[in-house]
Order: structure tokens, then sequence, then C-alpha cells
């Protein structure tokens, strides 16, 4: 009895150890694959002089990826540019070519495709992770506003995505990786055309996914809380005491920008259909959302009652 007690005592750590050792090797090289993911390929980034566009154009560009940066401001496109090419090594990395994009801007969207598909030729991964965010009542909000909202995050992306997929469709290779906020699942008060918006580009994309399997492209998307930044965090405090400003408060539940390019990274190279990025509270609130509707619809009103 006593020779088998010590054999488990010596044993079960031997155990821990090893698989702790497993599986840090599994991680570092996922890690490493991940980061290999774009070299030589060439990525377009629809935003990026926004935090996220910024930190995963710095990811992309470390990669060995051919950068296309997309944006509304050339002076701040340039800036960037700079920013990349001061901290990067010339001779492993590609300087970024910049392309204006305003998506609200629909009758420019077929300049934009050509102006991308002269860049390099061809593209490998397009990356959608713009947004234009109201917070209003519904009946404050204008037709003029919904519908900016609905060109900026609905008609602007579906617009891109079908002027360059035939091209990737031509090469029979290429990723499709839409940054979609939690809200295109699951609807928030005071956020109806935001929240519309979002589920429209949802749905457009796993249509999409489906049409393009056969070609070999791959679409993902991945849905997040809040990207974090100061202002959010103070939208968030301002409805207090809500079981949404709860669901949606930068603090705890939200992504920083390092985070959320990350996620990206290692969709790219796991080609994963859909990646949620929440902790436990908003996921509840999905699985909610299907199971037990009423009961979420009734949370809902109360947290309008009390905000209000």
């Amino acid at each position: 009895m006593d020779s088998v007690w010590t054999t488990t005592v010596l044993l079960v750590p031997c155990v821990v150890v090893l698989t702790a050792g497993l599986f840090y090797l599994y991680s570092s090289i996922k890690a490493l694959l991940s980061k290999t993911s774009v070299r030589n390929k060439v990525v377009v980034v629809t935003d990026a002089i926004s935090g996220l566009g910024k930190e995963c154009a710095a990811v992309f560009h470390r990669g060995g990826a051919r950068l296309i940066l997309c944006g509304k401001s050339w002076e701040e496109l340039e800036k960037l540019a700079d920013d990349l090419a001061n901290a990067s090594d010339p001779t492993v990395t590609f300087p970024p070519k910049l392309v204006l994009l305003e998506f609200g801007d629909l009758d420019s969207m077929p300049e934009v495709v050509s102006e991308i598909l002269e860049c390099y030729g061809c593209l490998d991964v397009l990356l959608f992770n713009s947004s234009l965010k109201v917070k209003a009542p519904a009946q404050s909000s204008s037709l003029e506003m919904d519908k900016m909202l609905m060109d900026n995050n609905y008609f602007g992306p579906a617009t891109l995505a079908k002027g360059l997929l035939p091209s990737m469709m031509s090469r029979r290779t290429g990723h499709l990786l839409l940054v979609n906020s939690i809200q295109g699942k699951l609807a928030v008060p005071f956020r109806t055309a935001y929240s519309a918006s979002k589920h429209a580009v949802q749905a457009f994309f796993d249509c999409l996914r489906a049409e393009v399997e056969e070609y070999g492209i791959s679409v993902s998307t991945i849905n997040h809380t809040f990207i974090g930044r100061s202002a959010d965090r103070t939208e968030a405090s301002g409805a207090s005491g809500s079981f949404w400003s709860l669901l949606y408060t930068r603090k705890p539940l939200g992504v920083s920008p390092d985070e959320a390019a990350s996620e990206i990274v290692k969709t790219l190279s796991s080609r994963r259909n859909e990646v949620v990025i929440a902790s436990s509270l908003p996921k509840v609130a999905l699985y909610a959302r299907s199971l037990f509707p009423d009961a979420l619809f009734a949370v809902m009103a109360a947290g309008v009652k009390k905000s209000a």
C-alpha cells in the first residue's frame, strides 16, 4: 500500500508537468504559425487609421504582409505608413500601399476597387474593420442618420466585397474577415439603426460564406463587445445600473485593440467561420436570446425603464 501511494505521489506531479509542457509547446507552435500566416500575402485593411486598424497594420507589417491601407484621411494614412516604416526593418518588410476609402460614398466604390487591384494585381485577405456608431432612441434618429449608418456599416462593405470577389474567385483563394459588433447577433436598446446595420452585414457575410466555399474562399466573422477606447468608457458609465451597461462596459468585458488584433491573426491562420470575443455575461445573453427570448426581452425592458 505504501509503495502504491509513493508511486502515485511521484507520478501525479510528473504527469502535470508533462501536460503543461506539451500545452506550452503546442501554444508556442500555434503562435508561431499565426505570425507567419500573412507573410507575403496581400492584405487590405479597410479602416487602417482606427485604433484596431493601426494595431492590425503593425502586426501584419511585422509579419511580412504586403499591406494595402485604406482610410478616410490621406494625411493620417501617410503618417501611419511612415510610423510603420520607421519601426521595421526594410529588408524584411514591404512599404504599405495607400488607398482613400469612404464607405459612406458608394459612388466611389468602383474607383476604390480598381485602385486596390492595381496595387498588386490581386489580394489574399480583405479585413473589414470599419464602423459608424450612433446611440439614440428610435424616434429621435432621423431617416438620414439611419441611411448613413446602413451605407457605412452594410452597403459599403457589401459593395467592396462584391467588387473584389471576382479577383479572388478567379484565383480560387482568399479570405474575407468581418470584424463585427456582438450587436450583429444581439440587439441592444437605443441602438436600433446601429444594431440593424450590424445584423444586415452579419447576414450578408454568413450567406456569402456558403456561396464562395467552392472557390476556396474563406469568410470569417469576429463579434466583439467593445474595442476599448476612453470614449467607450465614458459612454458606458453614463448608463450605470442598467443590465445593458454591464453588458457593454469597456471593463471588464471589453477588449483592447491588441487583443482583438491577436484574435484576428489567429482567425486568419485557423480560418474559423465565427469567433465571439466576449466574457461570460454577453455569451449568456446570446444563448438566452435563442433559448429564452421572452425572459431576455423582459430584462431589456426593465433595463430601459431603470435607465430612464
